[in-house]
């Protein structure tokens, strides 16, 4: 099955040979300048750097970590410790230095590059005296063992080499919401079967823009970033920082784009910022300029030459994708792991169906076990975790499926819906079962409500956490406080009125804090940690409960 497509290497030097002078990689550099790379220049580069690592004499297969935000060389590492036979390990680039140092050890990498970072003296400390450093082009300031140049000043590999299907590729470290990170183990066939048949659904070709922004140490921009460049050929634009984000959206103009649902979340909300929501509405519903109205707004945020728009890591408000559509851009969820490459579900144009994610992709068999849990199999799934039998004898099931921990259901033409993960699943003091994230996404439909977390284990009703947007938060410190909470209140009886008994909220909670990644509430990919939301709050869980009201403002 491995040898019937094309490994990403191969891939990679197929599109170097096509067009070698093409524009591939786009870099924002610190003075406000562009780098551009082309494919022939990328490829020289990465061959110089894995002679350097072939002069290190590392074991064959030896552990290389990749510590560094988005940026062309993170590619081209890459591409230089694959050719030089060996494993690539990519480390969140906001980890603490305690995360670092379970990473690396746990990992035995040998070596560890070090570029584009925001907080490295704090992140400086993990890095164990033994392993040596390589400071990539962008890298913060201090002492690193040896420079991009010292590789750089090395002659190319002259060979091309091509690893087999089943040699081990990377590492990759799960953000996790609870617990440790696990190492998933891909082997270069797992990437090769999910790249190749992805690019089948959605055909990237030369002509295409991507915008590389999420962390490339995360599969899902790996793979929609990485390796997509390899089989299609696109140019890959990156992002400078969080700052000029919509600067660098607007500059790439990406033909297909990846976001997680709090990105859509967050442009909808930078739109209402400037527009309300009430006024937009109306006018994207006047039969001739209402679509001009959406053309422009989507223009406005640099996605209006998308012909694929795809979302993933987490279920996505039906309003939000109807918000979408209004302005003439169709949304289409993913579903996958870190576990399968991120391969696993997709929905196909035209044939979206309402609350449903969409049809298994191609060669990737589902199931659903007697407990309601989604069970995956494709050649994308992983080799397993690495030092850990154990944990990896309970991920994957005796003929091969992967047990994803989330509920769902199929219908006859094989879409797919989630109705919440099998852990996050809690018991009221009643005895009752409720899965939060249908909830969630129920009340996640409002305008002012940036993040939600639906919590009640062994409380007598659930209730809502919510986070504000940064609109709402302004309209809760002006005259418009009164008219937001009655639209609160509204939302929460019209959610109510379609919950079970056992499910109904019994208040919403506007929580002061907001919930990012820096305070430790998100994980790297923008997911709630759901036991740092409920160990920060429990205490007052009771307060809140017994006061009875529909709506508690968190002082």
């Amino acid at each position: 099955m491995a040898d019937a497509f094309q490994l990403p290497l191969d891939a990679f030097y197929h599109r170097e040979a096509r067009h070698p002078d093409k524009c591939y990689l786009v870099q924002p550099l610190p003075d406000g300048s562009l780098e551009r790379l082309s494919w022939a220049e990328v490829g020289e580069q990465a061959r110089r750097a894995a002679h350097w690592l072939r002069t290190r004499d590392f074991p064959p297969g030896s552990h290389i970590a990749i510590i560094s935000k988005n940026c062309a060389h993170w590619i081209i590492t890459d591409l230089a410790i694959w050719m030089a036979g060996h494993v690539s390990v990519p480390l969140y680039p906001n980890l603490t230095a305690e995360s670092i140092s379970h990473v690396l050890e746990h990992s035995e990498s040998v070596l560890a590059f070090i570029g584009k970072l925001d907080n490295w003296p704090s992140m400086a400390p993990g890095i164990s005296d033994a392993i040596p450093t390589v400071a990539m082009p962008l890298h913060p300031e201090g002492r690193f063992d040896f420079s991009w140049s010292d590789l750089q000043a090395c002659s190319p590999i002259q060979d091309s080499p091509s690893p087999a299907p089943d040699q081990l590729a990377t590492i990759i470290y799960t953000s996790g919401t609870t617990g440790l990170p696990k190492g998933v183990m891909h082997n270069f066939g797992n990437f090769g079967f999910a790249a190749s048949n992805a690019r089948t659904l959605f055909s990237v070709t030369e002509d295409d823009r991507l915008l590389s922004y999420l962390p490339l140490c995360h599969v899902a921009e790996r793979m929609f970033i990485e390796l997509s460049s390899f089989y299609g050929g696109p140019t890959v634009f990156f992002a400078a920082s969080l700052d000029t984000f919509l600067e660098d959206l607007k500059r790439a103009r990406p033909t297909v784009f990846f976001a997680v649902p709090r990105i859509w979340t967050k442009f909808q909300m930078g739109v209402y910022s400037k527009m309300p929501a009430e006024r937009l509405d109306f006018l994207l519903k006047l039969p001739i300029i209402g679509p001009v109205v959406g053309k422009k707004v989507l223009t406005g945020l640099g996605l209006d030459a998308i012909r694929f728009a795809l979302s993933g890591a987490a279920p996505v408000p039906e309003a939000l994708l109807k918000w979408y559509q209004r302005m003439g851009l169709d949304v289409l969820e993913v579903y996958g792991m870190t576990e399968n490459c991120g391969y696993s579900h997709v929905c196909r144009p035209g044939k979206y169906k309402k609350g449903w994610i969409g049809q298994n992709s191609t060669g990737v068999e589902a199931r659903i076990a007697d407990d309601g849990e989604l069970q995956v199999r494709s050649g994308a799934t992983m080799q397993g975790y690495f030092k850990d039998p154990e944990k990896t004898a309970e991920t994957i099931t005796e003929d091969g499926f992967l047990r994803t921990g989330d509920k769902g259901e199929q219908d006859g033409e094989g879409n797919l819906r989630l109705t919440g993960r099998i852990k996050e699943i809690f018991k009221t003091s009643k005895g009752k079962y409720v899965a939060p994230s249908p909830i969630e996404n129920r009340l996640a439909v409002h305008s002012r409500i940036e993040q939600v977390c639906v919590v009640g284990d062994g409380m007598a009703q659930p209730m809502a956490l919510c986070v504000l947007s940064e609109t709402g938060r302004q309209d809760a410190a002006n005259s418009s406080r009164s008219e937001l909470e009655s639209s609160l209140v509204k939302l929460l009886e019209e959610v109510n009125a379609q919950l079970d008994q056992h499910e109904r909220l019994q208040g919403l909670v506007l929580v002061k804090d907001t919930w990012s990644i820096e305070n430790g509430f998100l994980t790297p990919t923008l997911k709630i940690k759901r036991n740092v939301v409920e160990d920060t709050y429990s205490s007052r869980f009771a307060a809140w409960s017994d006061s009875r009201q529909p709506l508690v403002w968190h002082d």
